[in-house]
C-alpha cells in the first residue's frame, strides 16, 4: 500500500530533511527549505528473467557514428561533435537570453536533413512556437509540435511515437499527477528528468531539456539534475548585446571548456565564425590603459581588448572595480604591481573591464590585466599591433601558459605583428614570419619593454 508523508526539500540544492530547517547543512543557502507532499509505495522485486547480467567489457559493441550534425558548427562544436543518440543535455540561460530560438533553429535543420524531431512545450502554445519558427525559416513536414505538461502524456507520445530527437521546454512546467508538489518543485523536476532520462535510454532518442536558472545564474532546481544528464550547456550573454556564448559545463561526450558564439538577429542566431575579430571591433586606437590579450576557450583561441582606467580617488580607500574578470584576481595583480614593480596604486581607483562584455577567468589573461593597468597609470598607450598572454605569479615572475603556438597564430591571422609571452613558452613557439616575439620573464621587464 502507497502512503503519503510531508518531506522538506531545499529548494537550492535538493538536500531532503524530515523537518524544516533555517539554514541547509548542505549548501549552506538560508530559508530554501519547503514542504513537499510524497508518496512511499512498497518496493516489487524484479523477476528473475528481467534482471540484468554482466558483460565482458570486451564483448561491448562500439558504434563509429559520431553524433548527429544540428546543422549549426558552433553547437556541434560545443557537443563534442554532433548529438549522440540517447542522450540527455540539459540547456540553461536566463529568460529571453535565446535557448528556444537555438533550440528550434536545431530542430528546422534536423527536420531538413531528414530526421524526426519533436518538440513538446509547455509554455508557449502551438501558435507561438509556429509564429517564431515563420520568422527563422521554412518549417519542414519533418518537425512536429505538442504543447503538454502532463509527463503521463508526454511518455506516451515518446513512446507512440519514437521521434529521434525532442525537445521539452521546459523541465520546470512538467508535472505528474503521482506527485502531490506543484509543478517546478524539487521532486517533480527530479522525477520528470528520470522519467526522461530512461526514455532516452531505453527508446535511442536524444533529449534536450530547458531549464530554468536561479538569480545566481546557476540552473534552477536540485543539484542532482546535472548529474543526471549527459551534457550540461549554459547560454550566457547580455540580453541588451548581441553575442550570445554557449558554454559546456559536463559533457560526458566531449570537451567541457569549448564554446560556441552567436549573434542574435532578427531572423534568428548567427554564428560568429572568428570571435577574435568580432571582439576587438570599435577598438580605440592610440588609448592607453587599452590591451590585447588572448585567452584560450578548449581548442580556440581568442583575442580580447582588456581596457583599465586609473585615476586618483576621491576618498580615503580606493576602489577596485572588475567587469568580465575575477575581482580577487584583479586586486592580487594590483599588488603584485605595487611591490614588485614600484607603482604607487594605494591611492588610485582601478577599473578593469573586457570589453564586450565577456568574462574571461583564464590564467593567461593576468599579464594582459596587469599591463592595462600599468599603461593607464602611466597613461602611455600600448601598440596597436601587440598581443600578450602569460599567468603572473606573486613573485612578479611571468609563467608559461598552454597552447603558445596556437596563440601565436591566432594573432598572426588577424594581423598582429608583436606578441609579448612568457619566456618559458618559447620553446614551444616555432618561428613565424611576419610576427615579433617579446619574451619575458618578469612583470617588470614586460613594461619597461612596453611601455
Amino acid at each position: 500500500m502507497a502512503k503519503a508523508k510531508s518531506v522538506f526539500f531545499c529548494q537550492n540544492c535538493g538536500f531532503e530533511s524530515a523537518k524544516w530547517m533555517g539554514q541547509c547543512p548542505s549548501c549552506r543557502e538560508w530559508n530554501t527549505f519547503a514542504e513537499e507532499r510524497v508518496t512511499v509505495s512498497a518496493g516489487t522485486r524484479k523477476k528473475e528473467e528481467n534482471r540484468q547480467r554482466p558483460v565482458r567489457i570486451r564483448d561491448i559493441e562500439l558504434s563509429a557514428d559520431s553524433g548527429i550534425s544540428t546543422g549549426i558548427g558552433e553547437l556541434d562544436r560545443v557537443l563534442g561533435g554532433g548529438i549522440i543518440t540517447g542522450s540527455l543535455i540539459l540547456i540553461g540561460g536566463d529568460p529571453g537570453i535565446g535557448k528556444s530560438t537555438l533550440l528550434l533553429q536545431t530542430c528546422r535543420n534536423l527536420a531538413l536533413s531528414g530526421h524526426s524531431v519533436l518538440y513538446i512545450s509547455g509554455e508557449e502554445s502551438l501558435r507561438q512556437i509556429r509564429m517564431r519558427a515563420e520568422r527563422i525559416g521554412e518549417c519542414p513536414d519533418r518537425l512536429f509540435l505538442l504543447a503538454e505538461t502532463n509527463l503521463a502524456a508526454v511518455r506516451e507520445t515518446l513512446e507512440r511515437e519514437k521521434p529521434e530527437v525532442c525537445i521539452i521546454d521546459s523541465i520546470q512546467t512538467m508535472y505528474s499527477d503521482e506527485i502531490a508538489s506543484a509543478p517546478g518543485s524539487v521532486s517533480q523536476v527530479r522525477e520528470a528528468t528520470g522519467i526522461l532520462m530512461r526514455l532516452a535510454k531505453s527508446l535511442g532518442i536524444s533529449v534536450f531539456i530547458v531549464g530554468h536558472v536561479t538569480k545566481d545564474g546557476a540552473v534552477a532546481g536540485p543539484r542532482v539534475l546535472e548529474h543526471m544528464v549527459d551534457t550540461v550547456l549554459y547560454f550566457e550573454g547580455e540580453r541588451h548585446a548581441s553575442y550570445r556564448i554557449l558554454r559546456a559545463a559536463k559533457n560526458r561526450f566531449g570537451p567541457t571548456n569549448e564554446i560556441g558564439v552567436f549573434e542574435m538577429r532578427d531572423s534568428g542566431l548567427a554564428e560568429v565564425a572568428n570571435p577574435s575579430e568580432y571582439m576587438l571591433s570599435g577598438k580605440p586606437e592610440g588609448a592607453s590603459g587599452s590591451v590585447v590579450a588572448c585567452s584560450l576557450e578548449g581548442t580556440r583561441p581568442l583575442l580580447v581588448e582588456i581596457q583599465a582606467l586609473v585615476v586618483n580617488t576621491s576618498y580615503g580607500m580606493p576602489r577596485r572595480t572588475a567587469v568580465g574578470a575575477d575581482y580577487n584576481r584583479v586586486n592580487l595583480l594590483i599588488a603584485v604591481l605595487e611591490r614588485r614593480c614600484g607603482l604607487p596604486l594605494g591611492d588610485s581607483d582601478c577599473y578593469v573591464n573586457i570589453a564586450g562584455g565577456i568574462r574571461m577567468n583564464e590564467p593567461a589573461m593576468d599579464l594582459g590585466i596587469a599591463l592595462a593597468v600599468a599603461s593607464g597609470f602611466r597613461d602611455r598607450p600600448v601598440g596597436e599591433k601587440v598581443v600578450v598572454f602569460g599567468e603572473i605569479g606573486l613573485s612578479g615572475e611571468v609563467r608559461a601558459v598552454s597552447q603558445a603556438q596556437q596563440r601565436v597564430s591566432e594573432a598572426v591571422k588577424l594581423g598582429f605583428n608583436t606578441v609579448v609571452l612568457p619566456k618559458a613558452s618559447m620553446k614551444t613557439v616555432k618561428k613565424t614570419e611576419g610576427i615579433r616575439l617579446i619574451p619575458v620573464e618578469t612583470l617588470r621587464e614586460a613594461i619597461e619593454r612596453i611601455l
